[in-house]
């Protein structure tokens, strides 16, 4: 039969339509700033297999990783009407640990399992929150630690709702062992109600047009995104491609670490036609570490998935269907396949990042004309915690701080900017001092941090806050040793720089990853790289 382009492209959007009701179900229901304001959450929407179907136009670090949360809450065991079920393990589909997923069956009405025999649900939706705490040695569960064990409390795939009832004592379990009960509780209330949202609009879908219906468009749009890939593949010459980029090193003398990579684009011939097939390699990465960078495999799945989608049109259907010609090769035991109990909680934000610029620096030798330069290359992730002298109750504030973006083919690099693996805003002034005690002293771009080119690279920001409580910061970013890269002759963009100032006005250069108490009255400083240039100026 041939494919009906209209039918597939109403598909298309109303799968899309319902991963973003999710997200916009989540982002209102939430509790915390760093989800309802900064927007750091994800939604999708899986068919019964558990392969993606349509992603919300949420974090590509969430969303490129969500597939294997999926496959494992899958795999540890039947799940039926009204369960859900929630893990953030980083070695099981996760990313770091505050990335919380909470996973549900679509069961469509009058096709739901009876008695005691198994059947598979129809479709699977699922929802992704970074919680701003979620235990561990640091306030904000973002720290510089040597094991996963101290960042935070590790969740399995296990059922924290059972036909349609909230399972107390993992519920119990999980907001006894973080700073924020409430606040958590709220979130993952948020969560949930996503989820429903979801898996209602699916039954909606397939009340209209039919279960046999909806299910083939959706495989219909595997295969269609599985076919543009191939299509824009076909055109790349053949060959062999090398990148190798840096994360700062562990500790401030530490050496730095490698991440490396080797494109292969080959042909091949079966059933009668050509396709083409890309190896993505990363055996000539540096081996993991003890601090808090490594990556897991599905962070480096995901910056893969994230690379290649953003080669083809915005039109195209973020589906599993676009890595069927991409083969990631991440061998265990390096930084970018860690193994446990290596600590990760950077790997997400700071490796992923350092991941996409490998591998674009290797494409831009393929596609010259499509590749941009480096861009910040860090998410600078910031912490606050302590007691709120107001409600005498703990407090954890976390946020990600742009930077500049690269300076591209034909265009100069936006300044200030989430770029790559993070989507998110940032938290409003006036929210933060609402919710916080703290205040913002100084937030504004960071003049001629970008690289020069003939299109220089987008400006840093600086952000400077003063806390009105006695509490403990803690900074984990990159980019400080060697700044952005320019291309096709453009210059490096200004590396990052951090600082804190004591109540006697001294100031304290902070490096890339450190921890420290400030009293109330003191400041923290954070300065992000601007992007690298693009071509000769």
């Amino acid at each position: 039969m041939r494919r009906d382009p209209i039918e597939l492209e109403v598909f298309k959007n109303l799968y899309h339509s319902i991963a973003e009701e999710m997200g916009a179900a989540l982002r209102r229901t939430a509790f915390s700033p760093n989800i309802k304001e900064r927007r750091d959450y994800s939604c999708a929407v899986f068919d019964a297999a558990g392969e993606v179907i349509a992603m919300g136009d949420h974090m590509p670090v969430h969303l490129g990783s969500m597939p294997m949360s999926v496959k494992a809450a899958i795999e540890a065991g039947e799940m039926g009407p009204g369960d859900i079920v929630i893990l953030n393990d980083p070695f099981r589909g996760g990313t770091h640990l505050p990335d919380i997923t909470l996973v549900a069956p679509v069961y469509v009405e009058g096709r739901r399992p009876r008695g005691r025999r198994p059947v598979r649900p129809d479709f699977h939706v699922a929802s992704r929150a970074h919680h701003a705490d979620v235990g561990g040695t640091y306030a904000g569960s973002m720290g510089l630690c040597s094991e996963i064990y101290q960042e935070g409390l590790r969740i399995p795939p296990v059922k924290l709702m059972r036909a349609g009832s909230m399972n107390g004592e993992v519920l119990s379990l999980l907001l006894n062992n973080v700073r924020t009960p409430e606040e958590r509780e709220g979130d993952l209330g948020a969560q949930i109600a996503a989820c429903h949202t979801g898996a209602e609009r699916l039954r909606e879908l397939c009340s209209r047009y039919g279960v046999a219906r909806v299910q083939s468009a959706a495989a219909e749009l595997l295969d269609y995104s599985a076919e543009l890939m191939q299509a824009f593949l076909a055109k790349l010459p053949e060959g062999k491609y090398h990148a190798k980029d840096f994360l700062d090193g562990a500790s401030p003398a530490a050496p730095p670490v490698g991440i490396a990579v080797e494109v292969s684009i080959s042909r091949e011939s079966g059933q009668g036609r050509r396709r083409t097939k890309v190896v993505v390699d990363f055996s000539g990465s540096d081996p993991q570490v003890e601090s808090s960078i490594n990556a897991v495999a599905a962070i480096t799945f995901s910056a893969c998935f994230y690379v290649f989608r953003c080669l083809l049109a915005e039109d195209v259907p973020a589906t599993a269907g676009l890595m069927r010609s991409v083969q990631v090769i991440a061998p265990e035991g390096t930084i970018v396949n860690a193994r446990p109990p290596a600590a990760v909680a950077g790997g997400n934000v700071e490796t992923s990042q350092r991941i996409v610029d490998v591998l674009l620096r290797a494409l831009a030798q393929v596609i010259p004309d499509r590749i941009p330069a480096a861009a910040s290359g860090t998410m600078n992730n910031l912490t606050i915690g302590g007691i709120d002298p107001k409600t005498g109750a703990p407090f954890a504030y976390y946020e990600t701080i742009a930077g500049g973006m690269g300076g591209r083919p034909g265009k100069t690099g936006v300044s200030g900017v989430h770029t790559h693996m993070t989507n998110s805003l940032n938290t409003p002034a006036e929210a933060l001092e609402y919710a916080y005690p703290l205040r913002v002293r100084k937030y504004s771009l960071r003049p001629n941090s970008g690289g020069s080119g003939k299109y220089r690279g987008g400006d840093g920001i600086i952000r400077e806050i003063e806390v009105l409580a006695d509490c403990q910061v803690t900074l984990l970013a990159d980019r400080r040793s060697r700044g952005p890269w320019g291309l096709d002759g453009g210059m490096d963009g200004a590396p990052g720089a951090a600082s804190v100032t004591r109540k006697d006005g001294k100031t304290e250069a902070m490096p890339g990853r450190y921890s420290t108490r400030l009293s109330a009255g003191e400041r923290v400083r954070i300065e992000s790289p601007g992007g690298g240039g693009y071509g000769k100026a």
